[in-house]
């Protein structure tokens, strides 16, 4: 990766991976998943010298939105999610924060359509609707870099759990082999949870 500087922060009860990429030319800053523990992500941009620019999240359950209002209201940024996610993200019962001691709701800014070019702190990222974790799932590949953000659609060897509300396995496999595994092997997979793989990786050992 030339142009883009990550930092990957594990935060929260379930240890979700936040992911921190800075434009090395601009400072420009995106956080993907913003999990928990906004003052340890305030921090560790502080010591980036970054410019936040925006909030991305990969879908709407708990463990992955919980410092996105704290960090929208500290640097004045966009949270976005794919449209499809709206409802996850607004409705307790099928984010799951219900079932925790502190209940969350996310109302993003900016909802992003499948197939969609955002053009966020000077790159462009390539929105893909991944259903299956969850009905708006979404991955965010950074073609020039080479790089997915997968959420909890693909990890290291495994997959996203689907027994959770508007999840579904027959959907997720779908998504995976239709929208991931059609990008180039040396795709660098930055998942939700767990360790980074790459995309031939994965096509070569993952059971699922």
């Amino acid at each position: 990766m030339d142009k883009l500087q990550i930092e990957t922060l594990v935060l929260g009860m379930i240890q979700t991976n936040c992911y921190l990429a800075m434009n090395r030319e601009t400072r420009e800053l995106l956080i993907v998943d913003p999990a928990d523990e906004a003052d340890r992500i305030v921090r560790k941009i502080g010591e980036m010298q970054a410019k936040p620019a925006a909030v991305l999240l990969t879908h709407g359950h708990f463990d992955h939105i919980g410092a996105a209002d704290d960090l929208r209201g500290q640097y004045g940024i966009p949270v976005c999610a794919l449209d499809e996610e709206r409802q996850v993200l607004e409705r307790p019962l099928l984010n799951l924060s219900a079932m925790q001691k502190k209940v969350l709701t996310v109302k993003a800014d900016r909802f992003f359509r499948d197939g969609e070019i955002a053009e966020l702190a000077g790159v462009s990222v390539r929105v893909l609707h991944t259903p299956g974790h969850t009905a708006g799932g979404a991955c965010y590949y950074i073609e020039s870099e080479r790089v997915l953000f997968s959420g909890d659609t693909l990890f290291c060897g495994s997959v996203g759990r689907t027994d959770f509300p508007t999840g579904s396995m027959s959907t997720l496999h779908d998504s995976i082999h239709n929208k991931l595994f059609v990008l180039p092997d040396e795709t660098l997979v930055l998942p939700g949870h767990g360790e980074s793989s790459t995309i031939g990786y994965e096509k070569q050992y993952n059971p699922y």
